[in-house]
């Protein structure tokens, strides 16, 4: 859990900087710089790792965790949130007697890029390796 917060945390942090503005539901948020799914479960494949050993059947089973995560976010959801984001934009374009005109509109920040999955992974391992050395 410690994990997630850091990197949601950090979704704040650059939700500030990119908008110029403070925007609180960053941290409750899908999508965004870090991934703190990728975060989360390379911080436990990480921590599995130096408690147990690279040998151990639960740091595979923890490995191939990540793994799944991270290639869900970076390909399905990331993909998802696009078509999402073209929905919208369709749309907004129908006039405003169509039915469809009037829906919510749906959410477009699913997934992340590679980059924000691979700096979420390498704060995962960071946390891991921290919490390992302070205790």
């Amino acid at each position: 859990m410690c994990c997630r917060s850091v990197s949601q945390a950090f979704h704040y942090l650059t939700c500030r900087l990119k908008d110029k503005k403070w925007d609180s539901r960053r941290m409750l948020s899908s999508g965004g710089m870090p991934s703190s799914h990728s975060a989360t479960v390379t911080a436990l494949a990480t921590a599995i790792g130096l408690e147990e050993g690279a040998g151990a059947s639960s740091f595979a089973i923890a490995v191939v965790l990540a793994c799944v995560v991270m290639y869900d976010a970076t390909g399905i959801r990331l993909h998802a949130g696009r078509q999402a984001e073209l929905l919208n934009q369709i749309v907004c374009e129908l006039p405003p007697e169509h039915p469809v005109a009037n829906v919510r509109p749906l959410r477009d920040s699913l997934g992340h890029t590679p980059l924000q999955v691979a700096a979420g992974a390498l704060l995962g391992c960071l946390v891991a390796f921290l919490l390992r050395t302070s205790t």
